[in-house]
């Protein structure tokens, strides 16, 4: 399939998607949608806060609705072209607009990032994903538009728009940091930003903090919804015009790829193989909701939505599993069970450490999953529920940790490719993936380098142990 037909596809998806979602809400709530998606644009918004619980079920859907057709909007109008990320892009603002983003706290930030790009005079199609993914500091804006002790709606509009600002460069930097083995990059870079922003708001006397507003009232209904969902996709990769052995084959050497950034599985394998992999992810967050006998709340709904996301590049069943099972073990460790309602998401979003498992091991991929289970406990508390990617913050400390670590135990020296990759490049698809080989670090090529012959990987030379 073209590259124009690929875009057309998943655009056209995403907008009928979008639509249904609106409808859904305006028939499930015809009297009351509106009026409780106006609550929803003047709330706090402090994590964890979920819509259903807070304006009901149809006020939700009628917000994810309008979050998705902006999101599609703005990735048409910019001329940004569709690859793996696009879907987690998708995934992400859907997701998340569940419990946390809406239309009056996230497009101050958009607008932020948009002056940077004309500022230093490049086209915003390179700078939406980074937009996009900025809006996980809408909470902030919310706060200071209307929960503050000095709120004003004139406040808000301009630190969203000083956070889009900034953010392209501060995530370019943490990028190289985090080594390619924690996904949500801007997770880690609003989580520094929302450390900031939260202390200088309690030297000033504010006290913003967490909350948990969660609903389990339609978690059967959601549930059933997802797994229809999901079959549908599976359904749907073999209908893509795509040979059914083509879509097969791409999948299983999908399994194969370690997840670590920069990937693009869109590009590499084709559109049915990764709807294919977003259906199967799909199934898997559901099982993992079930087994722990969690509630499909709209958090957890964002959880699953950003795994079927990622499904473009990152996320499979056999480096998200581990991951996964590392959190459950991890809670039982701490006589805690895996079904609160903070550790239910933590279980899905945690996935973000996905790429451990696929470079170092299923053992690796446990113990990253059970150290972030302690860790996105605590991380909680610097941000006071201002960074909707706190699973992205806690994930990166952990690889921060854990990369070195396993790279001294596998005698492996840690790479230094990514300082030379634009991270801004890789949100577009411009920037070649990892090696789904398992190649070690030093044997990836650079970008527009060729990729070194099978015969000679034995032959490259121990490590210097100086």
């Amino acid at each position: 399939m073209n590259q124009e037909k690929q875009n057309e596809c998943i655009l056209t998806g995403a907008l009928w998607i979008g639509l249904a979602l609106g409808i859904g809400g305006l028939l499930l709530d015809p009297s009351g949608a509106v009026l409780g998606l106006i609550r929803i644009m003047s709330h706090q918004d402090l994590l964890i806060t979920d819509y259903i619980e807070l304006a009901g079920i149809g006020s939700a859907l009628l917000n994810v609705s309008l979050m998705t057709l902006a999101t599609v909007g703005l990735l048409i109008l910019s001329g940004d072209k569709c690859h793996g990320f696009t879907l987690a892009e998708l995934g992400l603002m859907a997701g998340f607009s569940f419990f946390g983003k809406n239309l009056v706290n996230s497009w101050p930030i958009v607008l932020g990032t948009w002056i940077f790009s004309r500022i230093h005079r490049e086209s915003f199609h390179r700078y939406i994903a980074v937009a996009l993914l900025t809006t996980s500091l809408a909470p902030l804006v919310s706060w200071l538009m209307f929960g503050s002790s000095f709120a004003s709606i004139p406040l808000g509009v301009a630190v969203g728009m000083l956070l889009g600002y900034v953010m392209p460069d501060l995530s370019a930097y943490t990028y190289k940091v985090l080594n390619g083995v924690s996904l949500y990059n801007a997770g880690f870079a609003c989580g520094l930003l929302a450390t900031v922003a939260v202390s200088i708001l309690a030297a000033l006397g504010d006290r913003p903090d967490t909350v948990l507003i969660w609903s389990s009232r339609y978690s059967m209904q959601i549930g059933a919804a997802l797994a229809i969902g999901s079959a549908a996709l599976i359904v749907s990769a073999f209908l893509t015009g795509e040979p059914a052995r083509s879509v097969w084959d791409g999948w299983l050497r999908m399994l194969c790829c370690p997840g670590r950034s920069p990937c693009d599985w869109l590009r590499d394998f084709g559109l049915g193989a990764v709807l294919l992999n977003t259906g199967v992810n799909g199934i898997l967050g559901i099982g993992y909701i079930l087994v722990i006998g969690g509630q499909f709340s709209g958090p957890v709904v964002g959880g699953i939505l950003t795994l079927m996301g990622f499904a473009g590049g990152g996320k499979h069943i056999r480096n998200s599993l581990p991951i996964m099972v590392g959190v459950a073990v991890g809670c039982l460790l701490m006589r805690t069970s895996p079904a609160v309602e903070s550790l239910q998401i933590a279980g899905l979003f945690g996935t973000t450490l996905a790429p451990v498992t696929g470079t170092f091991g299923v053992f690796a991929g446990v113990l990253a999953g059970a150290l972030h289970s302690a860790v996105v406990r605590q991380t909680g508390g610097p941000v006071a529920g201002m960074n909707l990617y706190n699973n992205g913050f806690s994930g990166g400390l952990v690889a921060m940790v854990v990369y070195p670590l396993l790279t001294a135990i596998h005698h492996r020296r840690p790479s230094l490719r990514l300082q030379n990759i634009d991270y801004i490049d890789t949100l577009e698809g411009e920037v070649p993936s990892d090696d789904g080989e398992g190649l070690p670090d030093d044997e990836v090529p650079l970008p527009g380098s060729a990729k070194p012959p099978a015969e000679d990987r034995s032959t490259e030379p121990e490590p210097s142990q100086n």
